[in-house]
């Protein structure tokens, strides 16, 4: 569940870029002290339940004496889930001002397992250079070096990255790909644009989205695997996300909502 979840975060308005249209982008969507806060909830036997809490931040910062920006997201199950599962996961990106992808690192305490993937980010030569690790357990990590033709981006600069693109012109149907570094591999991701719907949060605001889906193909068939509701605003903001699990399904709602760059004109009732 955890996976898809960081997944969805990061997934819903990406592209396949070539480096001819370089790996950066304007930033027209966050400003530093954004703070993004969201409840976990599992269904199990017809009922849904509180399992844990998720907050993403973003802030300036410095990367090899360079102004950037320094994104950050936490997720965590409560004590009482803990008994049967306990996670504890950091994601944090580093960007240049124009959004470029430099650095991203994972730590996940996921039950009794413990990843760290790290991925560092250069260009050169017309080329996106990566280089990845994962270390599982702390045993020594597992290292990769691609140079690829294309953008590649990590889970959290995709979506900050993908906040700022237009959507206007979006219809229903359409398939949206992107590369992205996943601490082992480079993989190619697929999105579909559903179209647009309200949608209520914990909070008891009802927002007008765009919906999107990630989906997979076994044995040509496509299967959804999350569903998820973004604002259709300036902000884009992820409210709601939808992820259909082997045993069950999960949901991810909007609580709180600090920093933000635009006006939330897409609320229509609170």
């Amino acid at each position: 569940m955890i996976k898809k979840l960081f997944l969805c975060f990061c997934l819903f308005l990406g592209g396949l870029t070539t480096i001819n249209a370089q790996c950066g982008a304007v930033n027209n969507a966050i400003k530093p002290g954004e703070e993004l806060s969201y409840k976990l909830k599992f269904n199990w036997k017809f009922i849904w339940l509180n399992v844990g809490w998720a907050k993403m931040t973003v802030n300036e910062s410095t990367f090899k004496n360079q102004s950037c920006l320094r994104t950050d997201l936490e997720s965590f199950t409560s004590k009482r889930i803990d008994r049967f599962f306990k996670m504890r996961d950091t994601l944090t990106c580093i960007t240049s001002k124009f959004l470029e992808p430099l650095y991203f690192r994972k730590g996940a305490e996921e039950g009794k397992r413990y990843t760290v993937d790290e991925v560092w980010f250069s260009y050169k030569n017309g080329k996106c250079i990566v280089d990845q690790q994962r270390s599982v357990n702390r045993q020594e990590p597992v290292k990769r070096h691609d140079e690829m033709p294309v953008c590649v981006y990590d889970m959290l600069s995709i979506l900050l990255q993908a906040r700022s693109y237009d959507p206007t012109d979006y219809k229903p149907g359409l398939k949206i790909l992107f590369s992205m570094a996943t601490g082992k591999a480079v993989e190619k991701q697929t999105l579909i644009y559903r179209g647009k719907e309200n949608c209520e949060t914990e909070d008891g605001k009802t927002y007008r989205c765009l919906v999107f889906s990630l989906v997979e193909y076994v044995n040509n068939k496509e299967k959804e695997v999350i569903t998820f509701f973004v604002t259709d605003d300036l902000n884009h903001l992820p409210v709601r996300l939808d992820m259909y699990l082997n045993f069950g399904s999960a949901k991810a709602f909007l609580s709180e909502v600090k920093g933000n760059k635009h006006p939330l004109t897409s609320i229509i009732s609170e």
